[in-house]
C-alpha cells in the first residue's frame, strides 16, 4: 500500500482536536440548551394558562347551570358574580340579551382575570318555562 507523504501524520504529532472545533462545538451545546430551556418555560407557562381557563370555565359552567335549575325566566340585563375555583377568585358577568323569540334569552357567562381581560365566555339560550 502506498500512501501520500503529506497525508500521514508525522511520527511523534499529536492527534486531538483544535481550539476552534472545541468552541465550535462548546457554542452549539450552548445554543441547543439555551433553546431548550425557552421551551420548557413556554410549556410551564402554558400549563398555567390551561389551569386557569379550566378552573374560569368551571365557574361559568357554574353560574349557567344555577341559572337553569332556578328555571326562571332571567330578565334582560347584566349581573356581576364572583367564585372561587382551585384556591382563585374569578370575577365575571352574566350578560342577559333577548332574542328574535321573545320566548328565549341569551346568556353569557363571561369570566375575567385580575386585569380585566375575558378568560373564558359561555354562551347559552334559556327558554321560558
Amino acid at each position: 500500500m502506498s500512501t501520500a507523504r503529506g497525508c500521514r501524520p508525522a511520527p511523534g504529532a499529536q492527534r486531538g482536536f483544535t481550539l476552534l472545533e472545541v468552541l465550535v462545538a462548546l457554542a452549539i451545546v450552548a445554543i441547543s440548551l439555551a433553546a431548550g430551556l425557552r421551551a420548557a418555560g413556554v410549556l410551564t407557562d402554558n400549563a398555567g394558562r390551561l389551569a386557569d381557563v379550566t378552573a374560569a370555565q368551571w365557574c361559568a359552567d357554574n353560574q349557567l347551570t344555577a341559572m337553569r335549575l332556578a328555571r326562571a325566566f332571567p330578565g334582560v340585563g347584566d349581573a356581576d358574580f364572583r367564585c372561587e375555583q382551585l384556591g382563585r377568585s374569578y370575577e365575571g358577568k352574566l350578560v342577559t340579551r333577548p332574542t328574535p323569540n321573545p320566548n328565549f334569552r341569551r346568556v353569557d357567562a363571561v369570566v375575567l382575570d385580575e386585569a380585566g381581560r375575558v378568560i373564558v365566555s359561555i354562551s347559552t339560550v334559556l327558554g321560558r318555562l
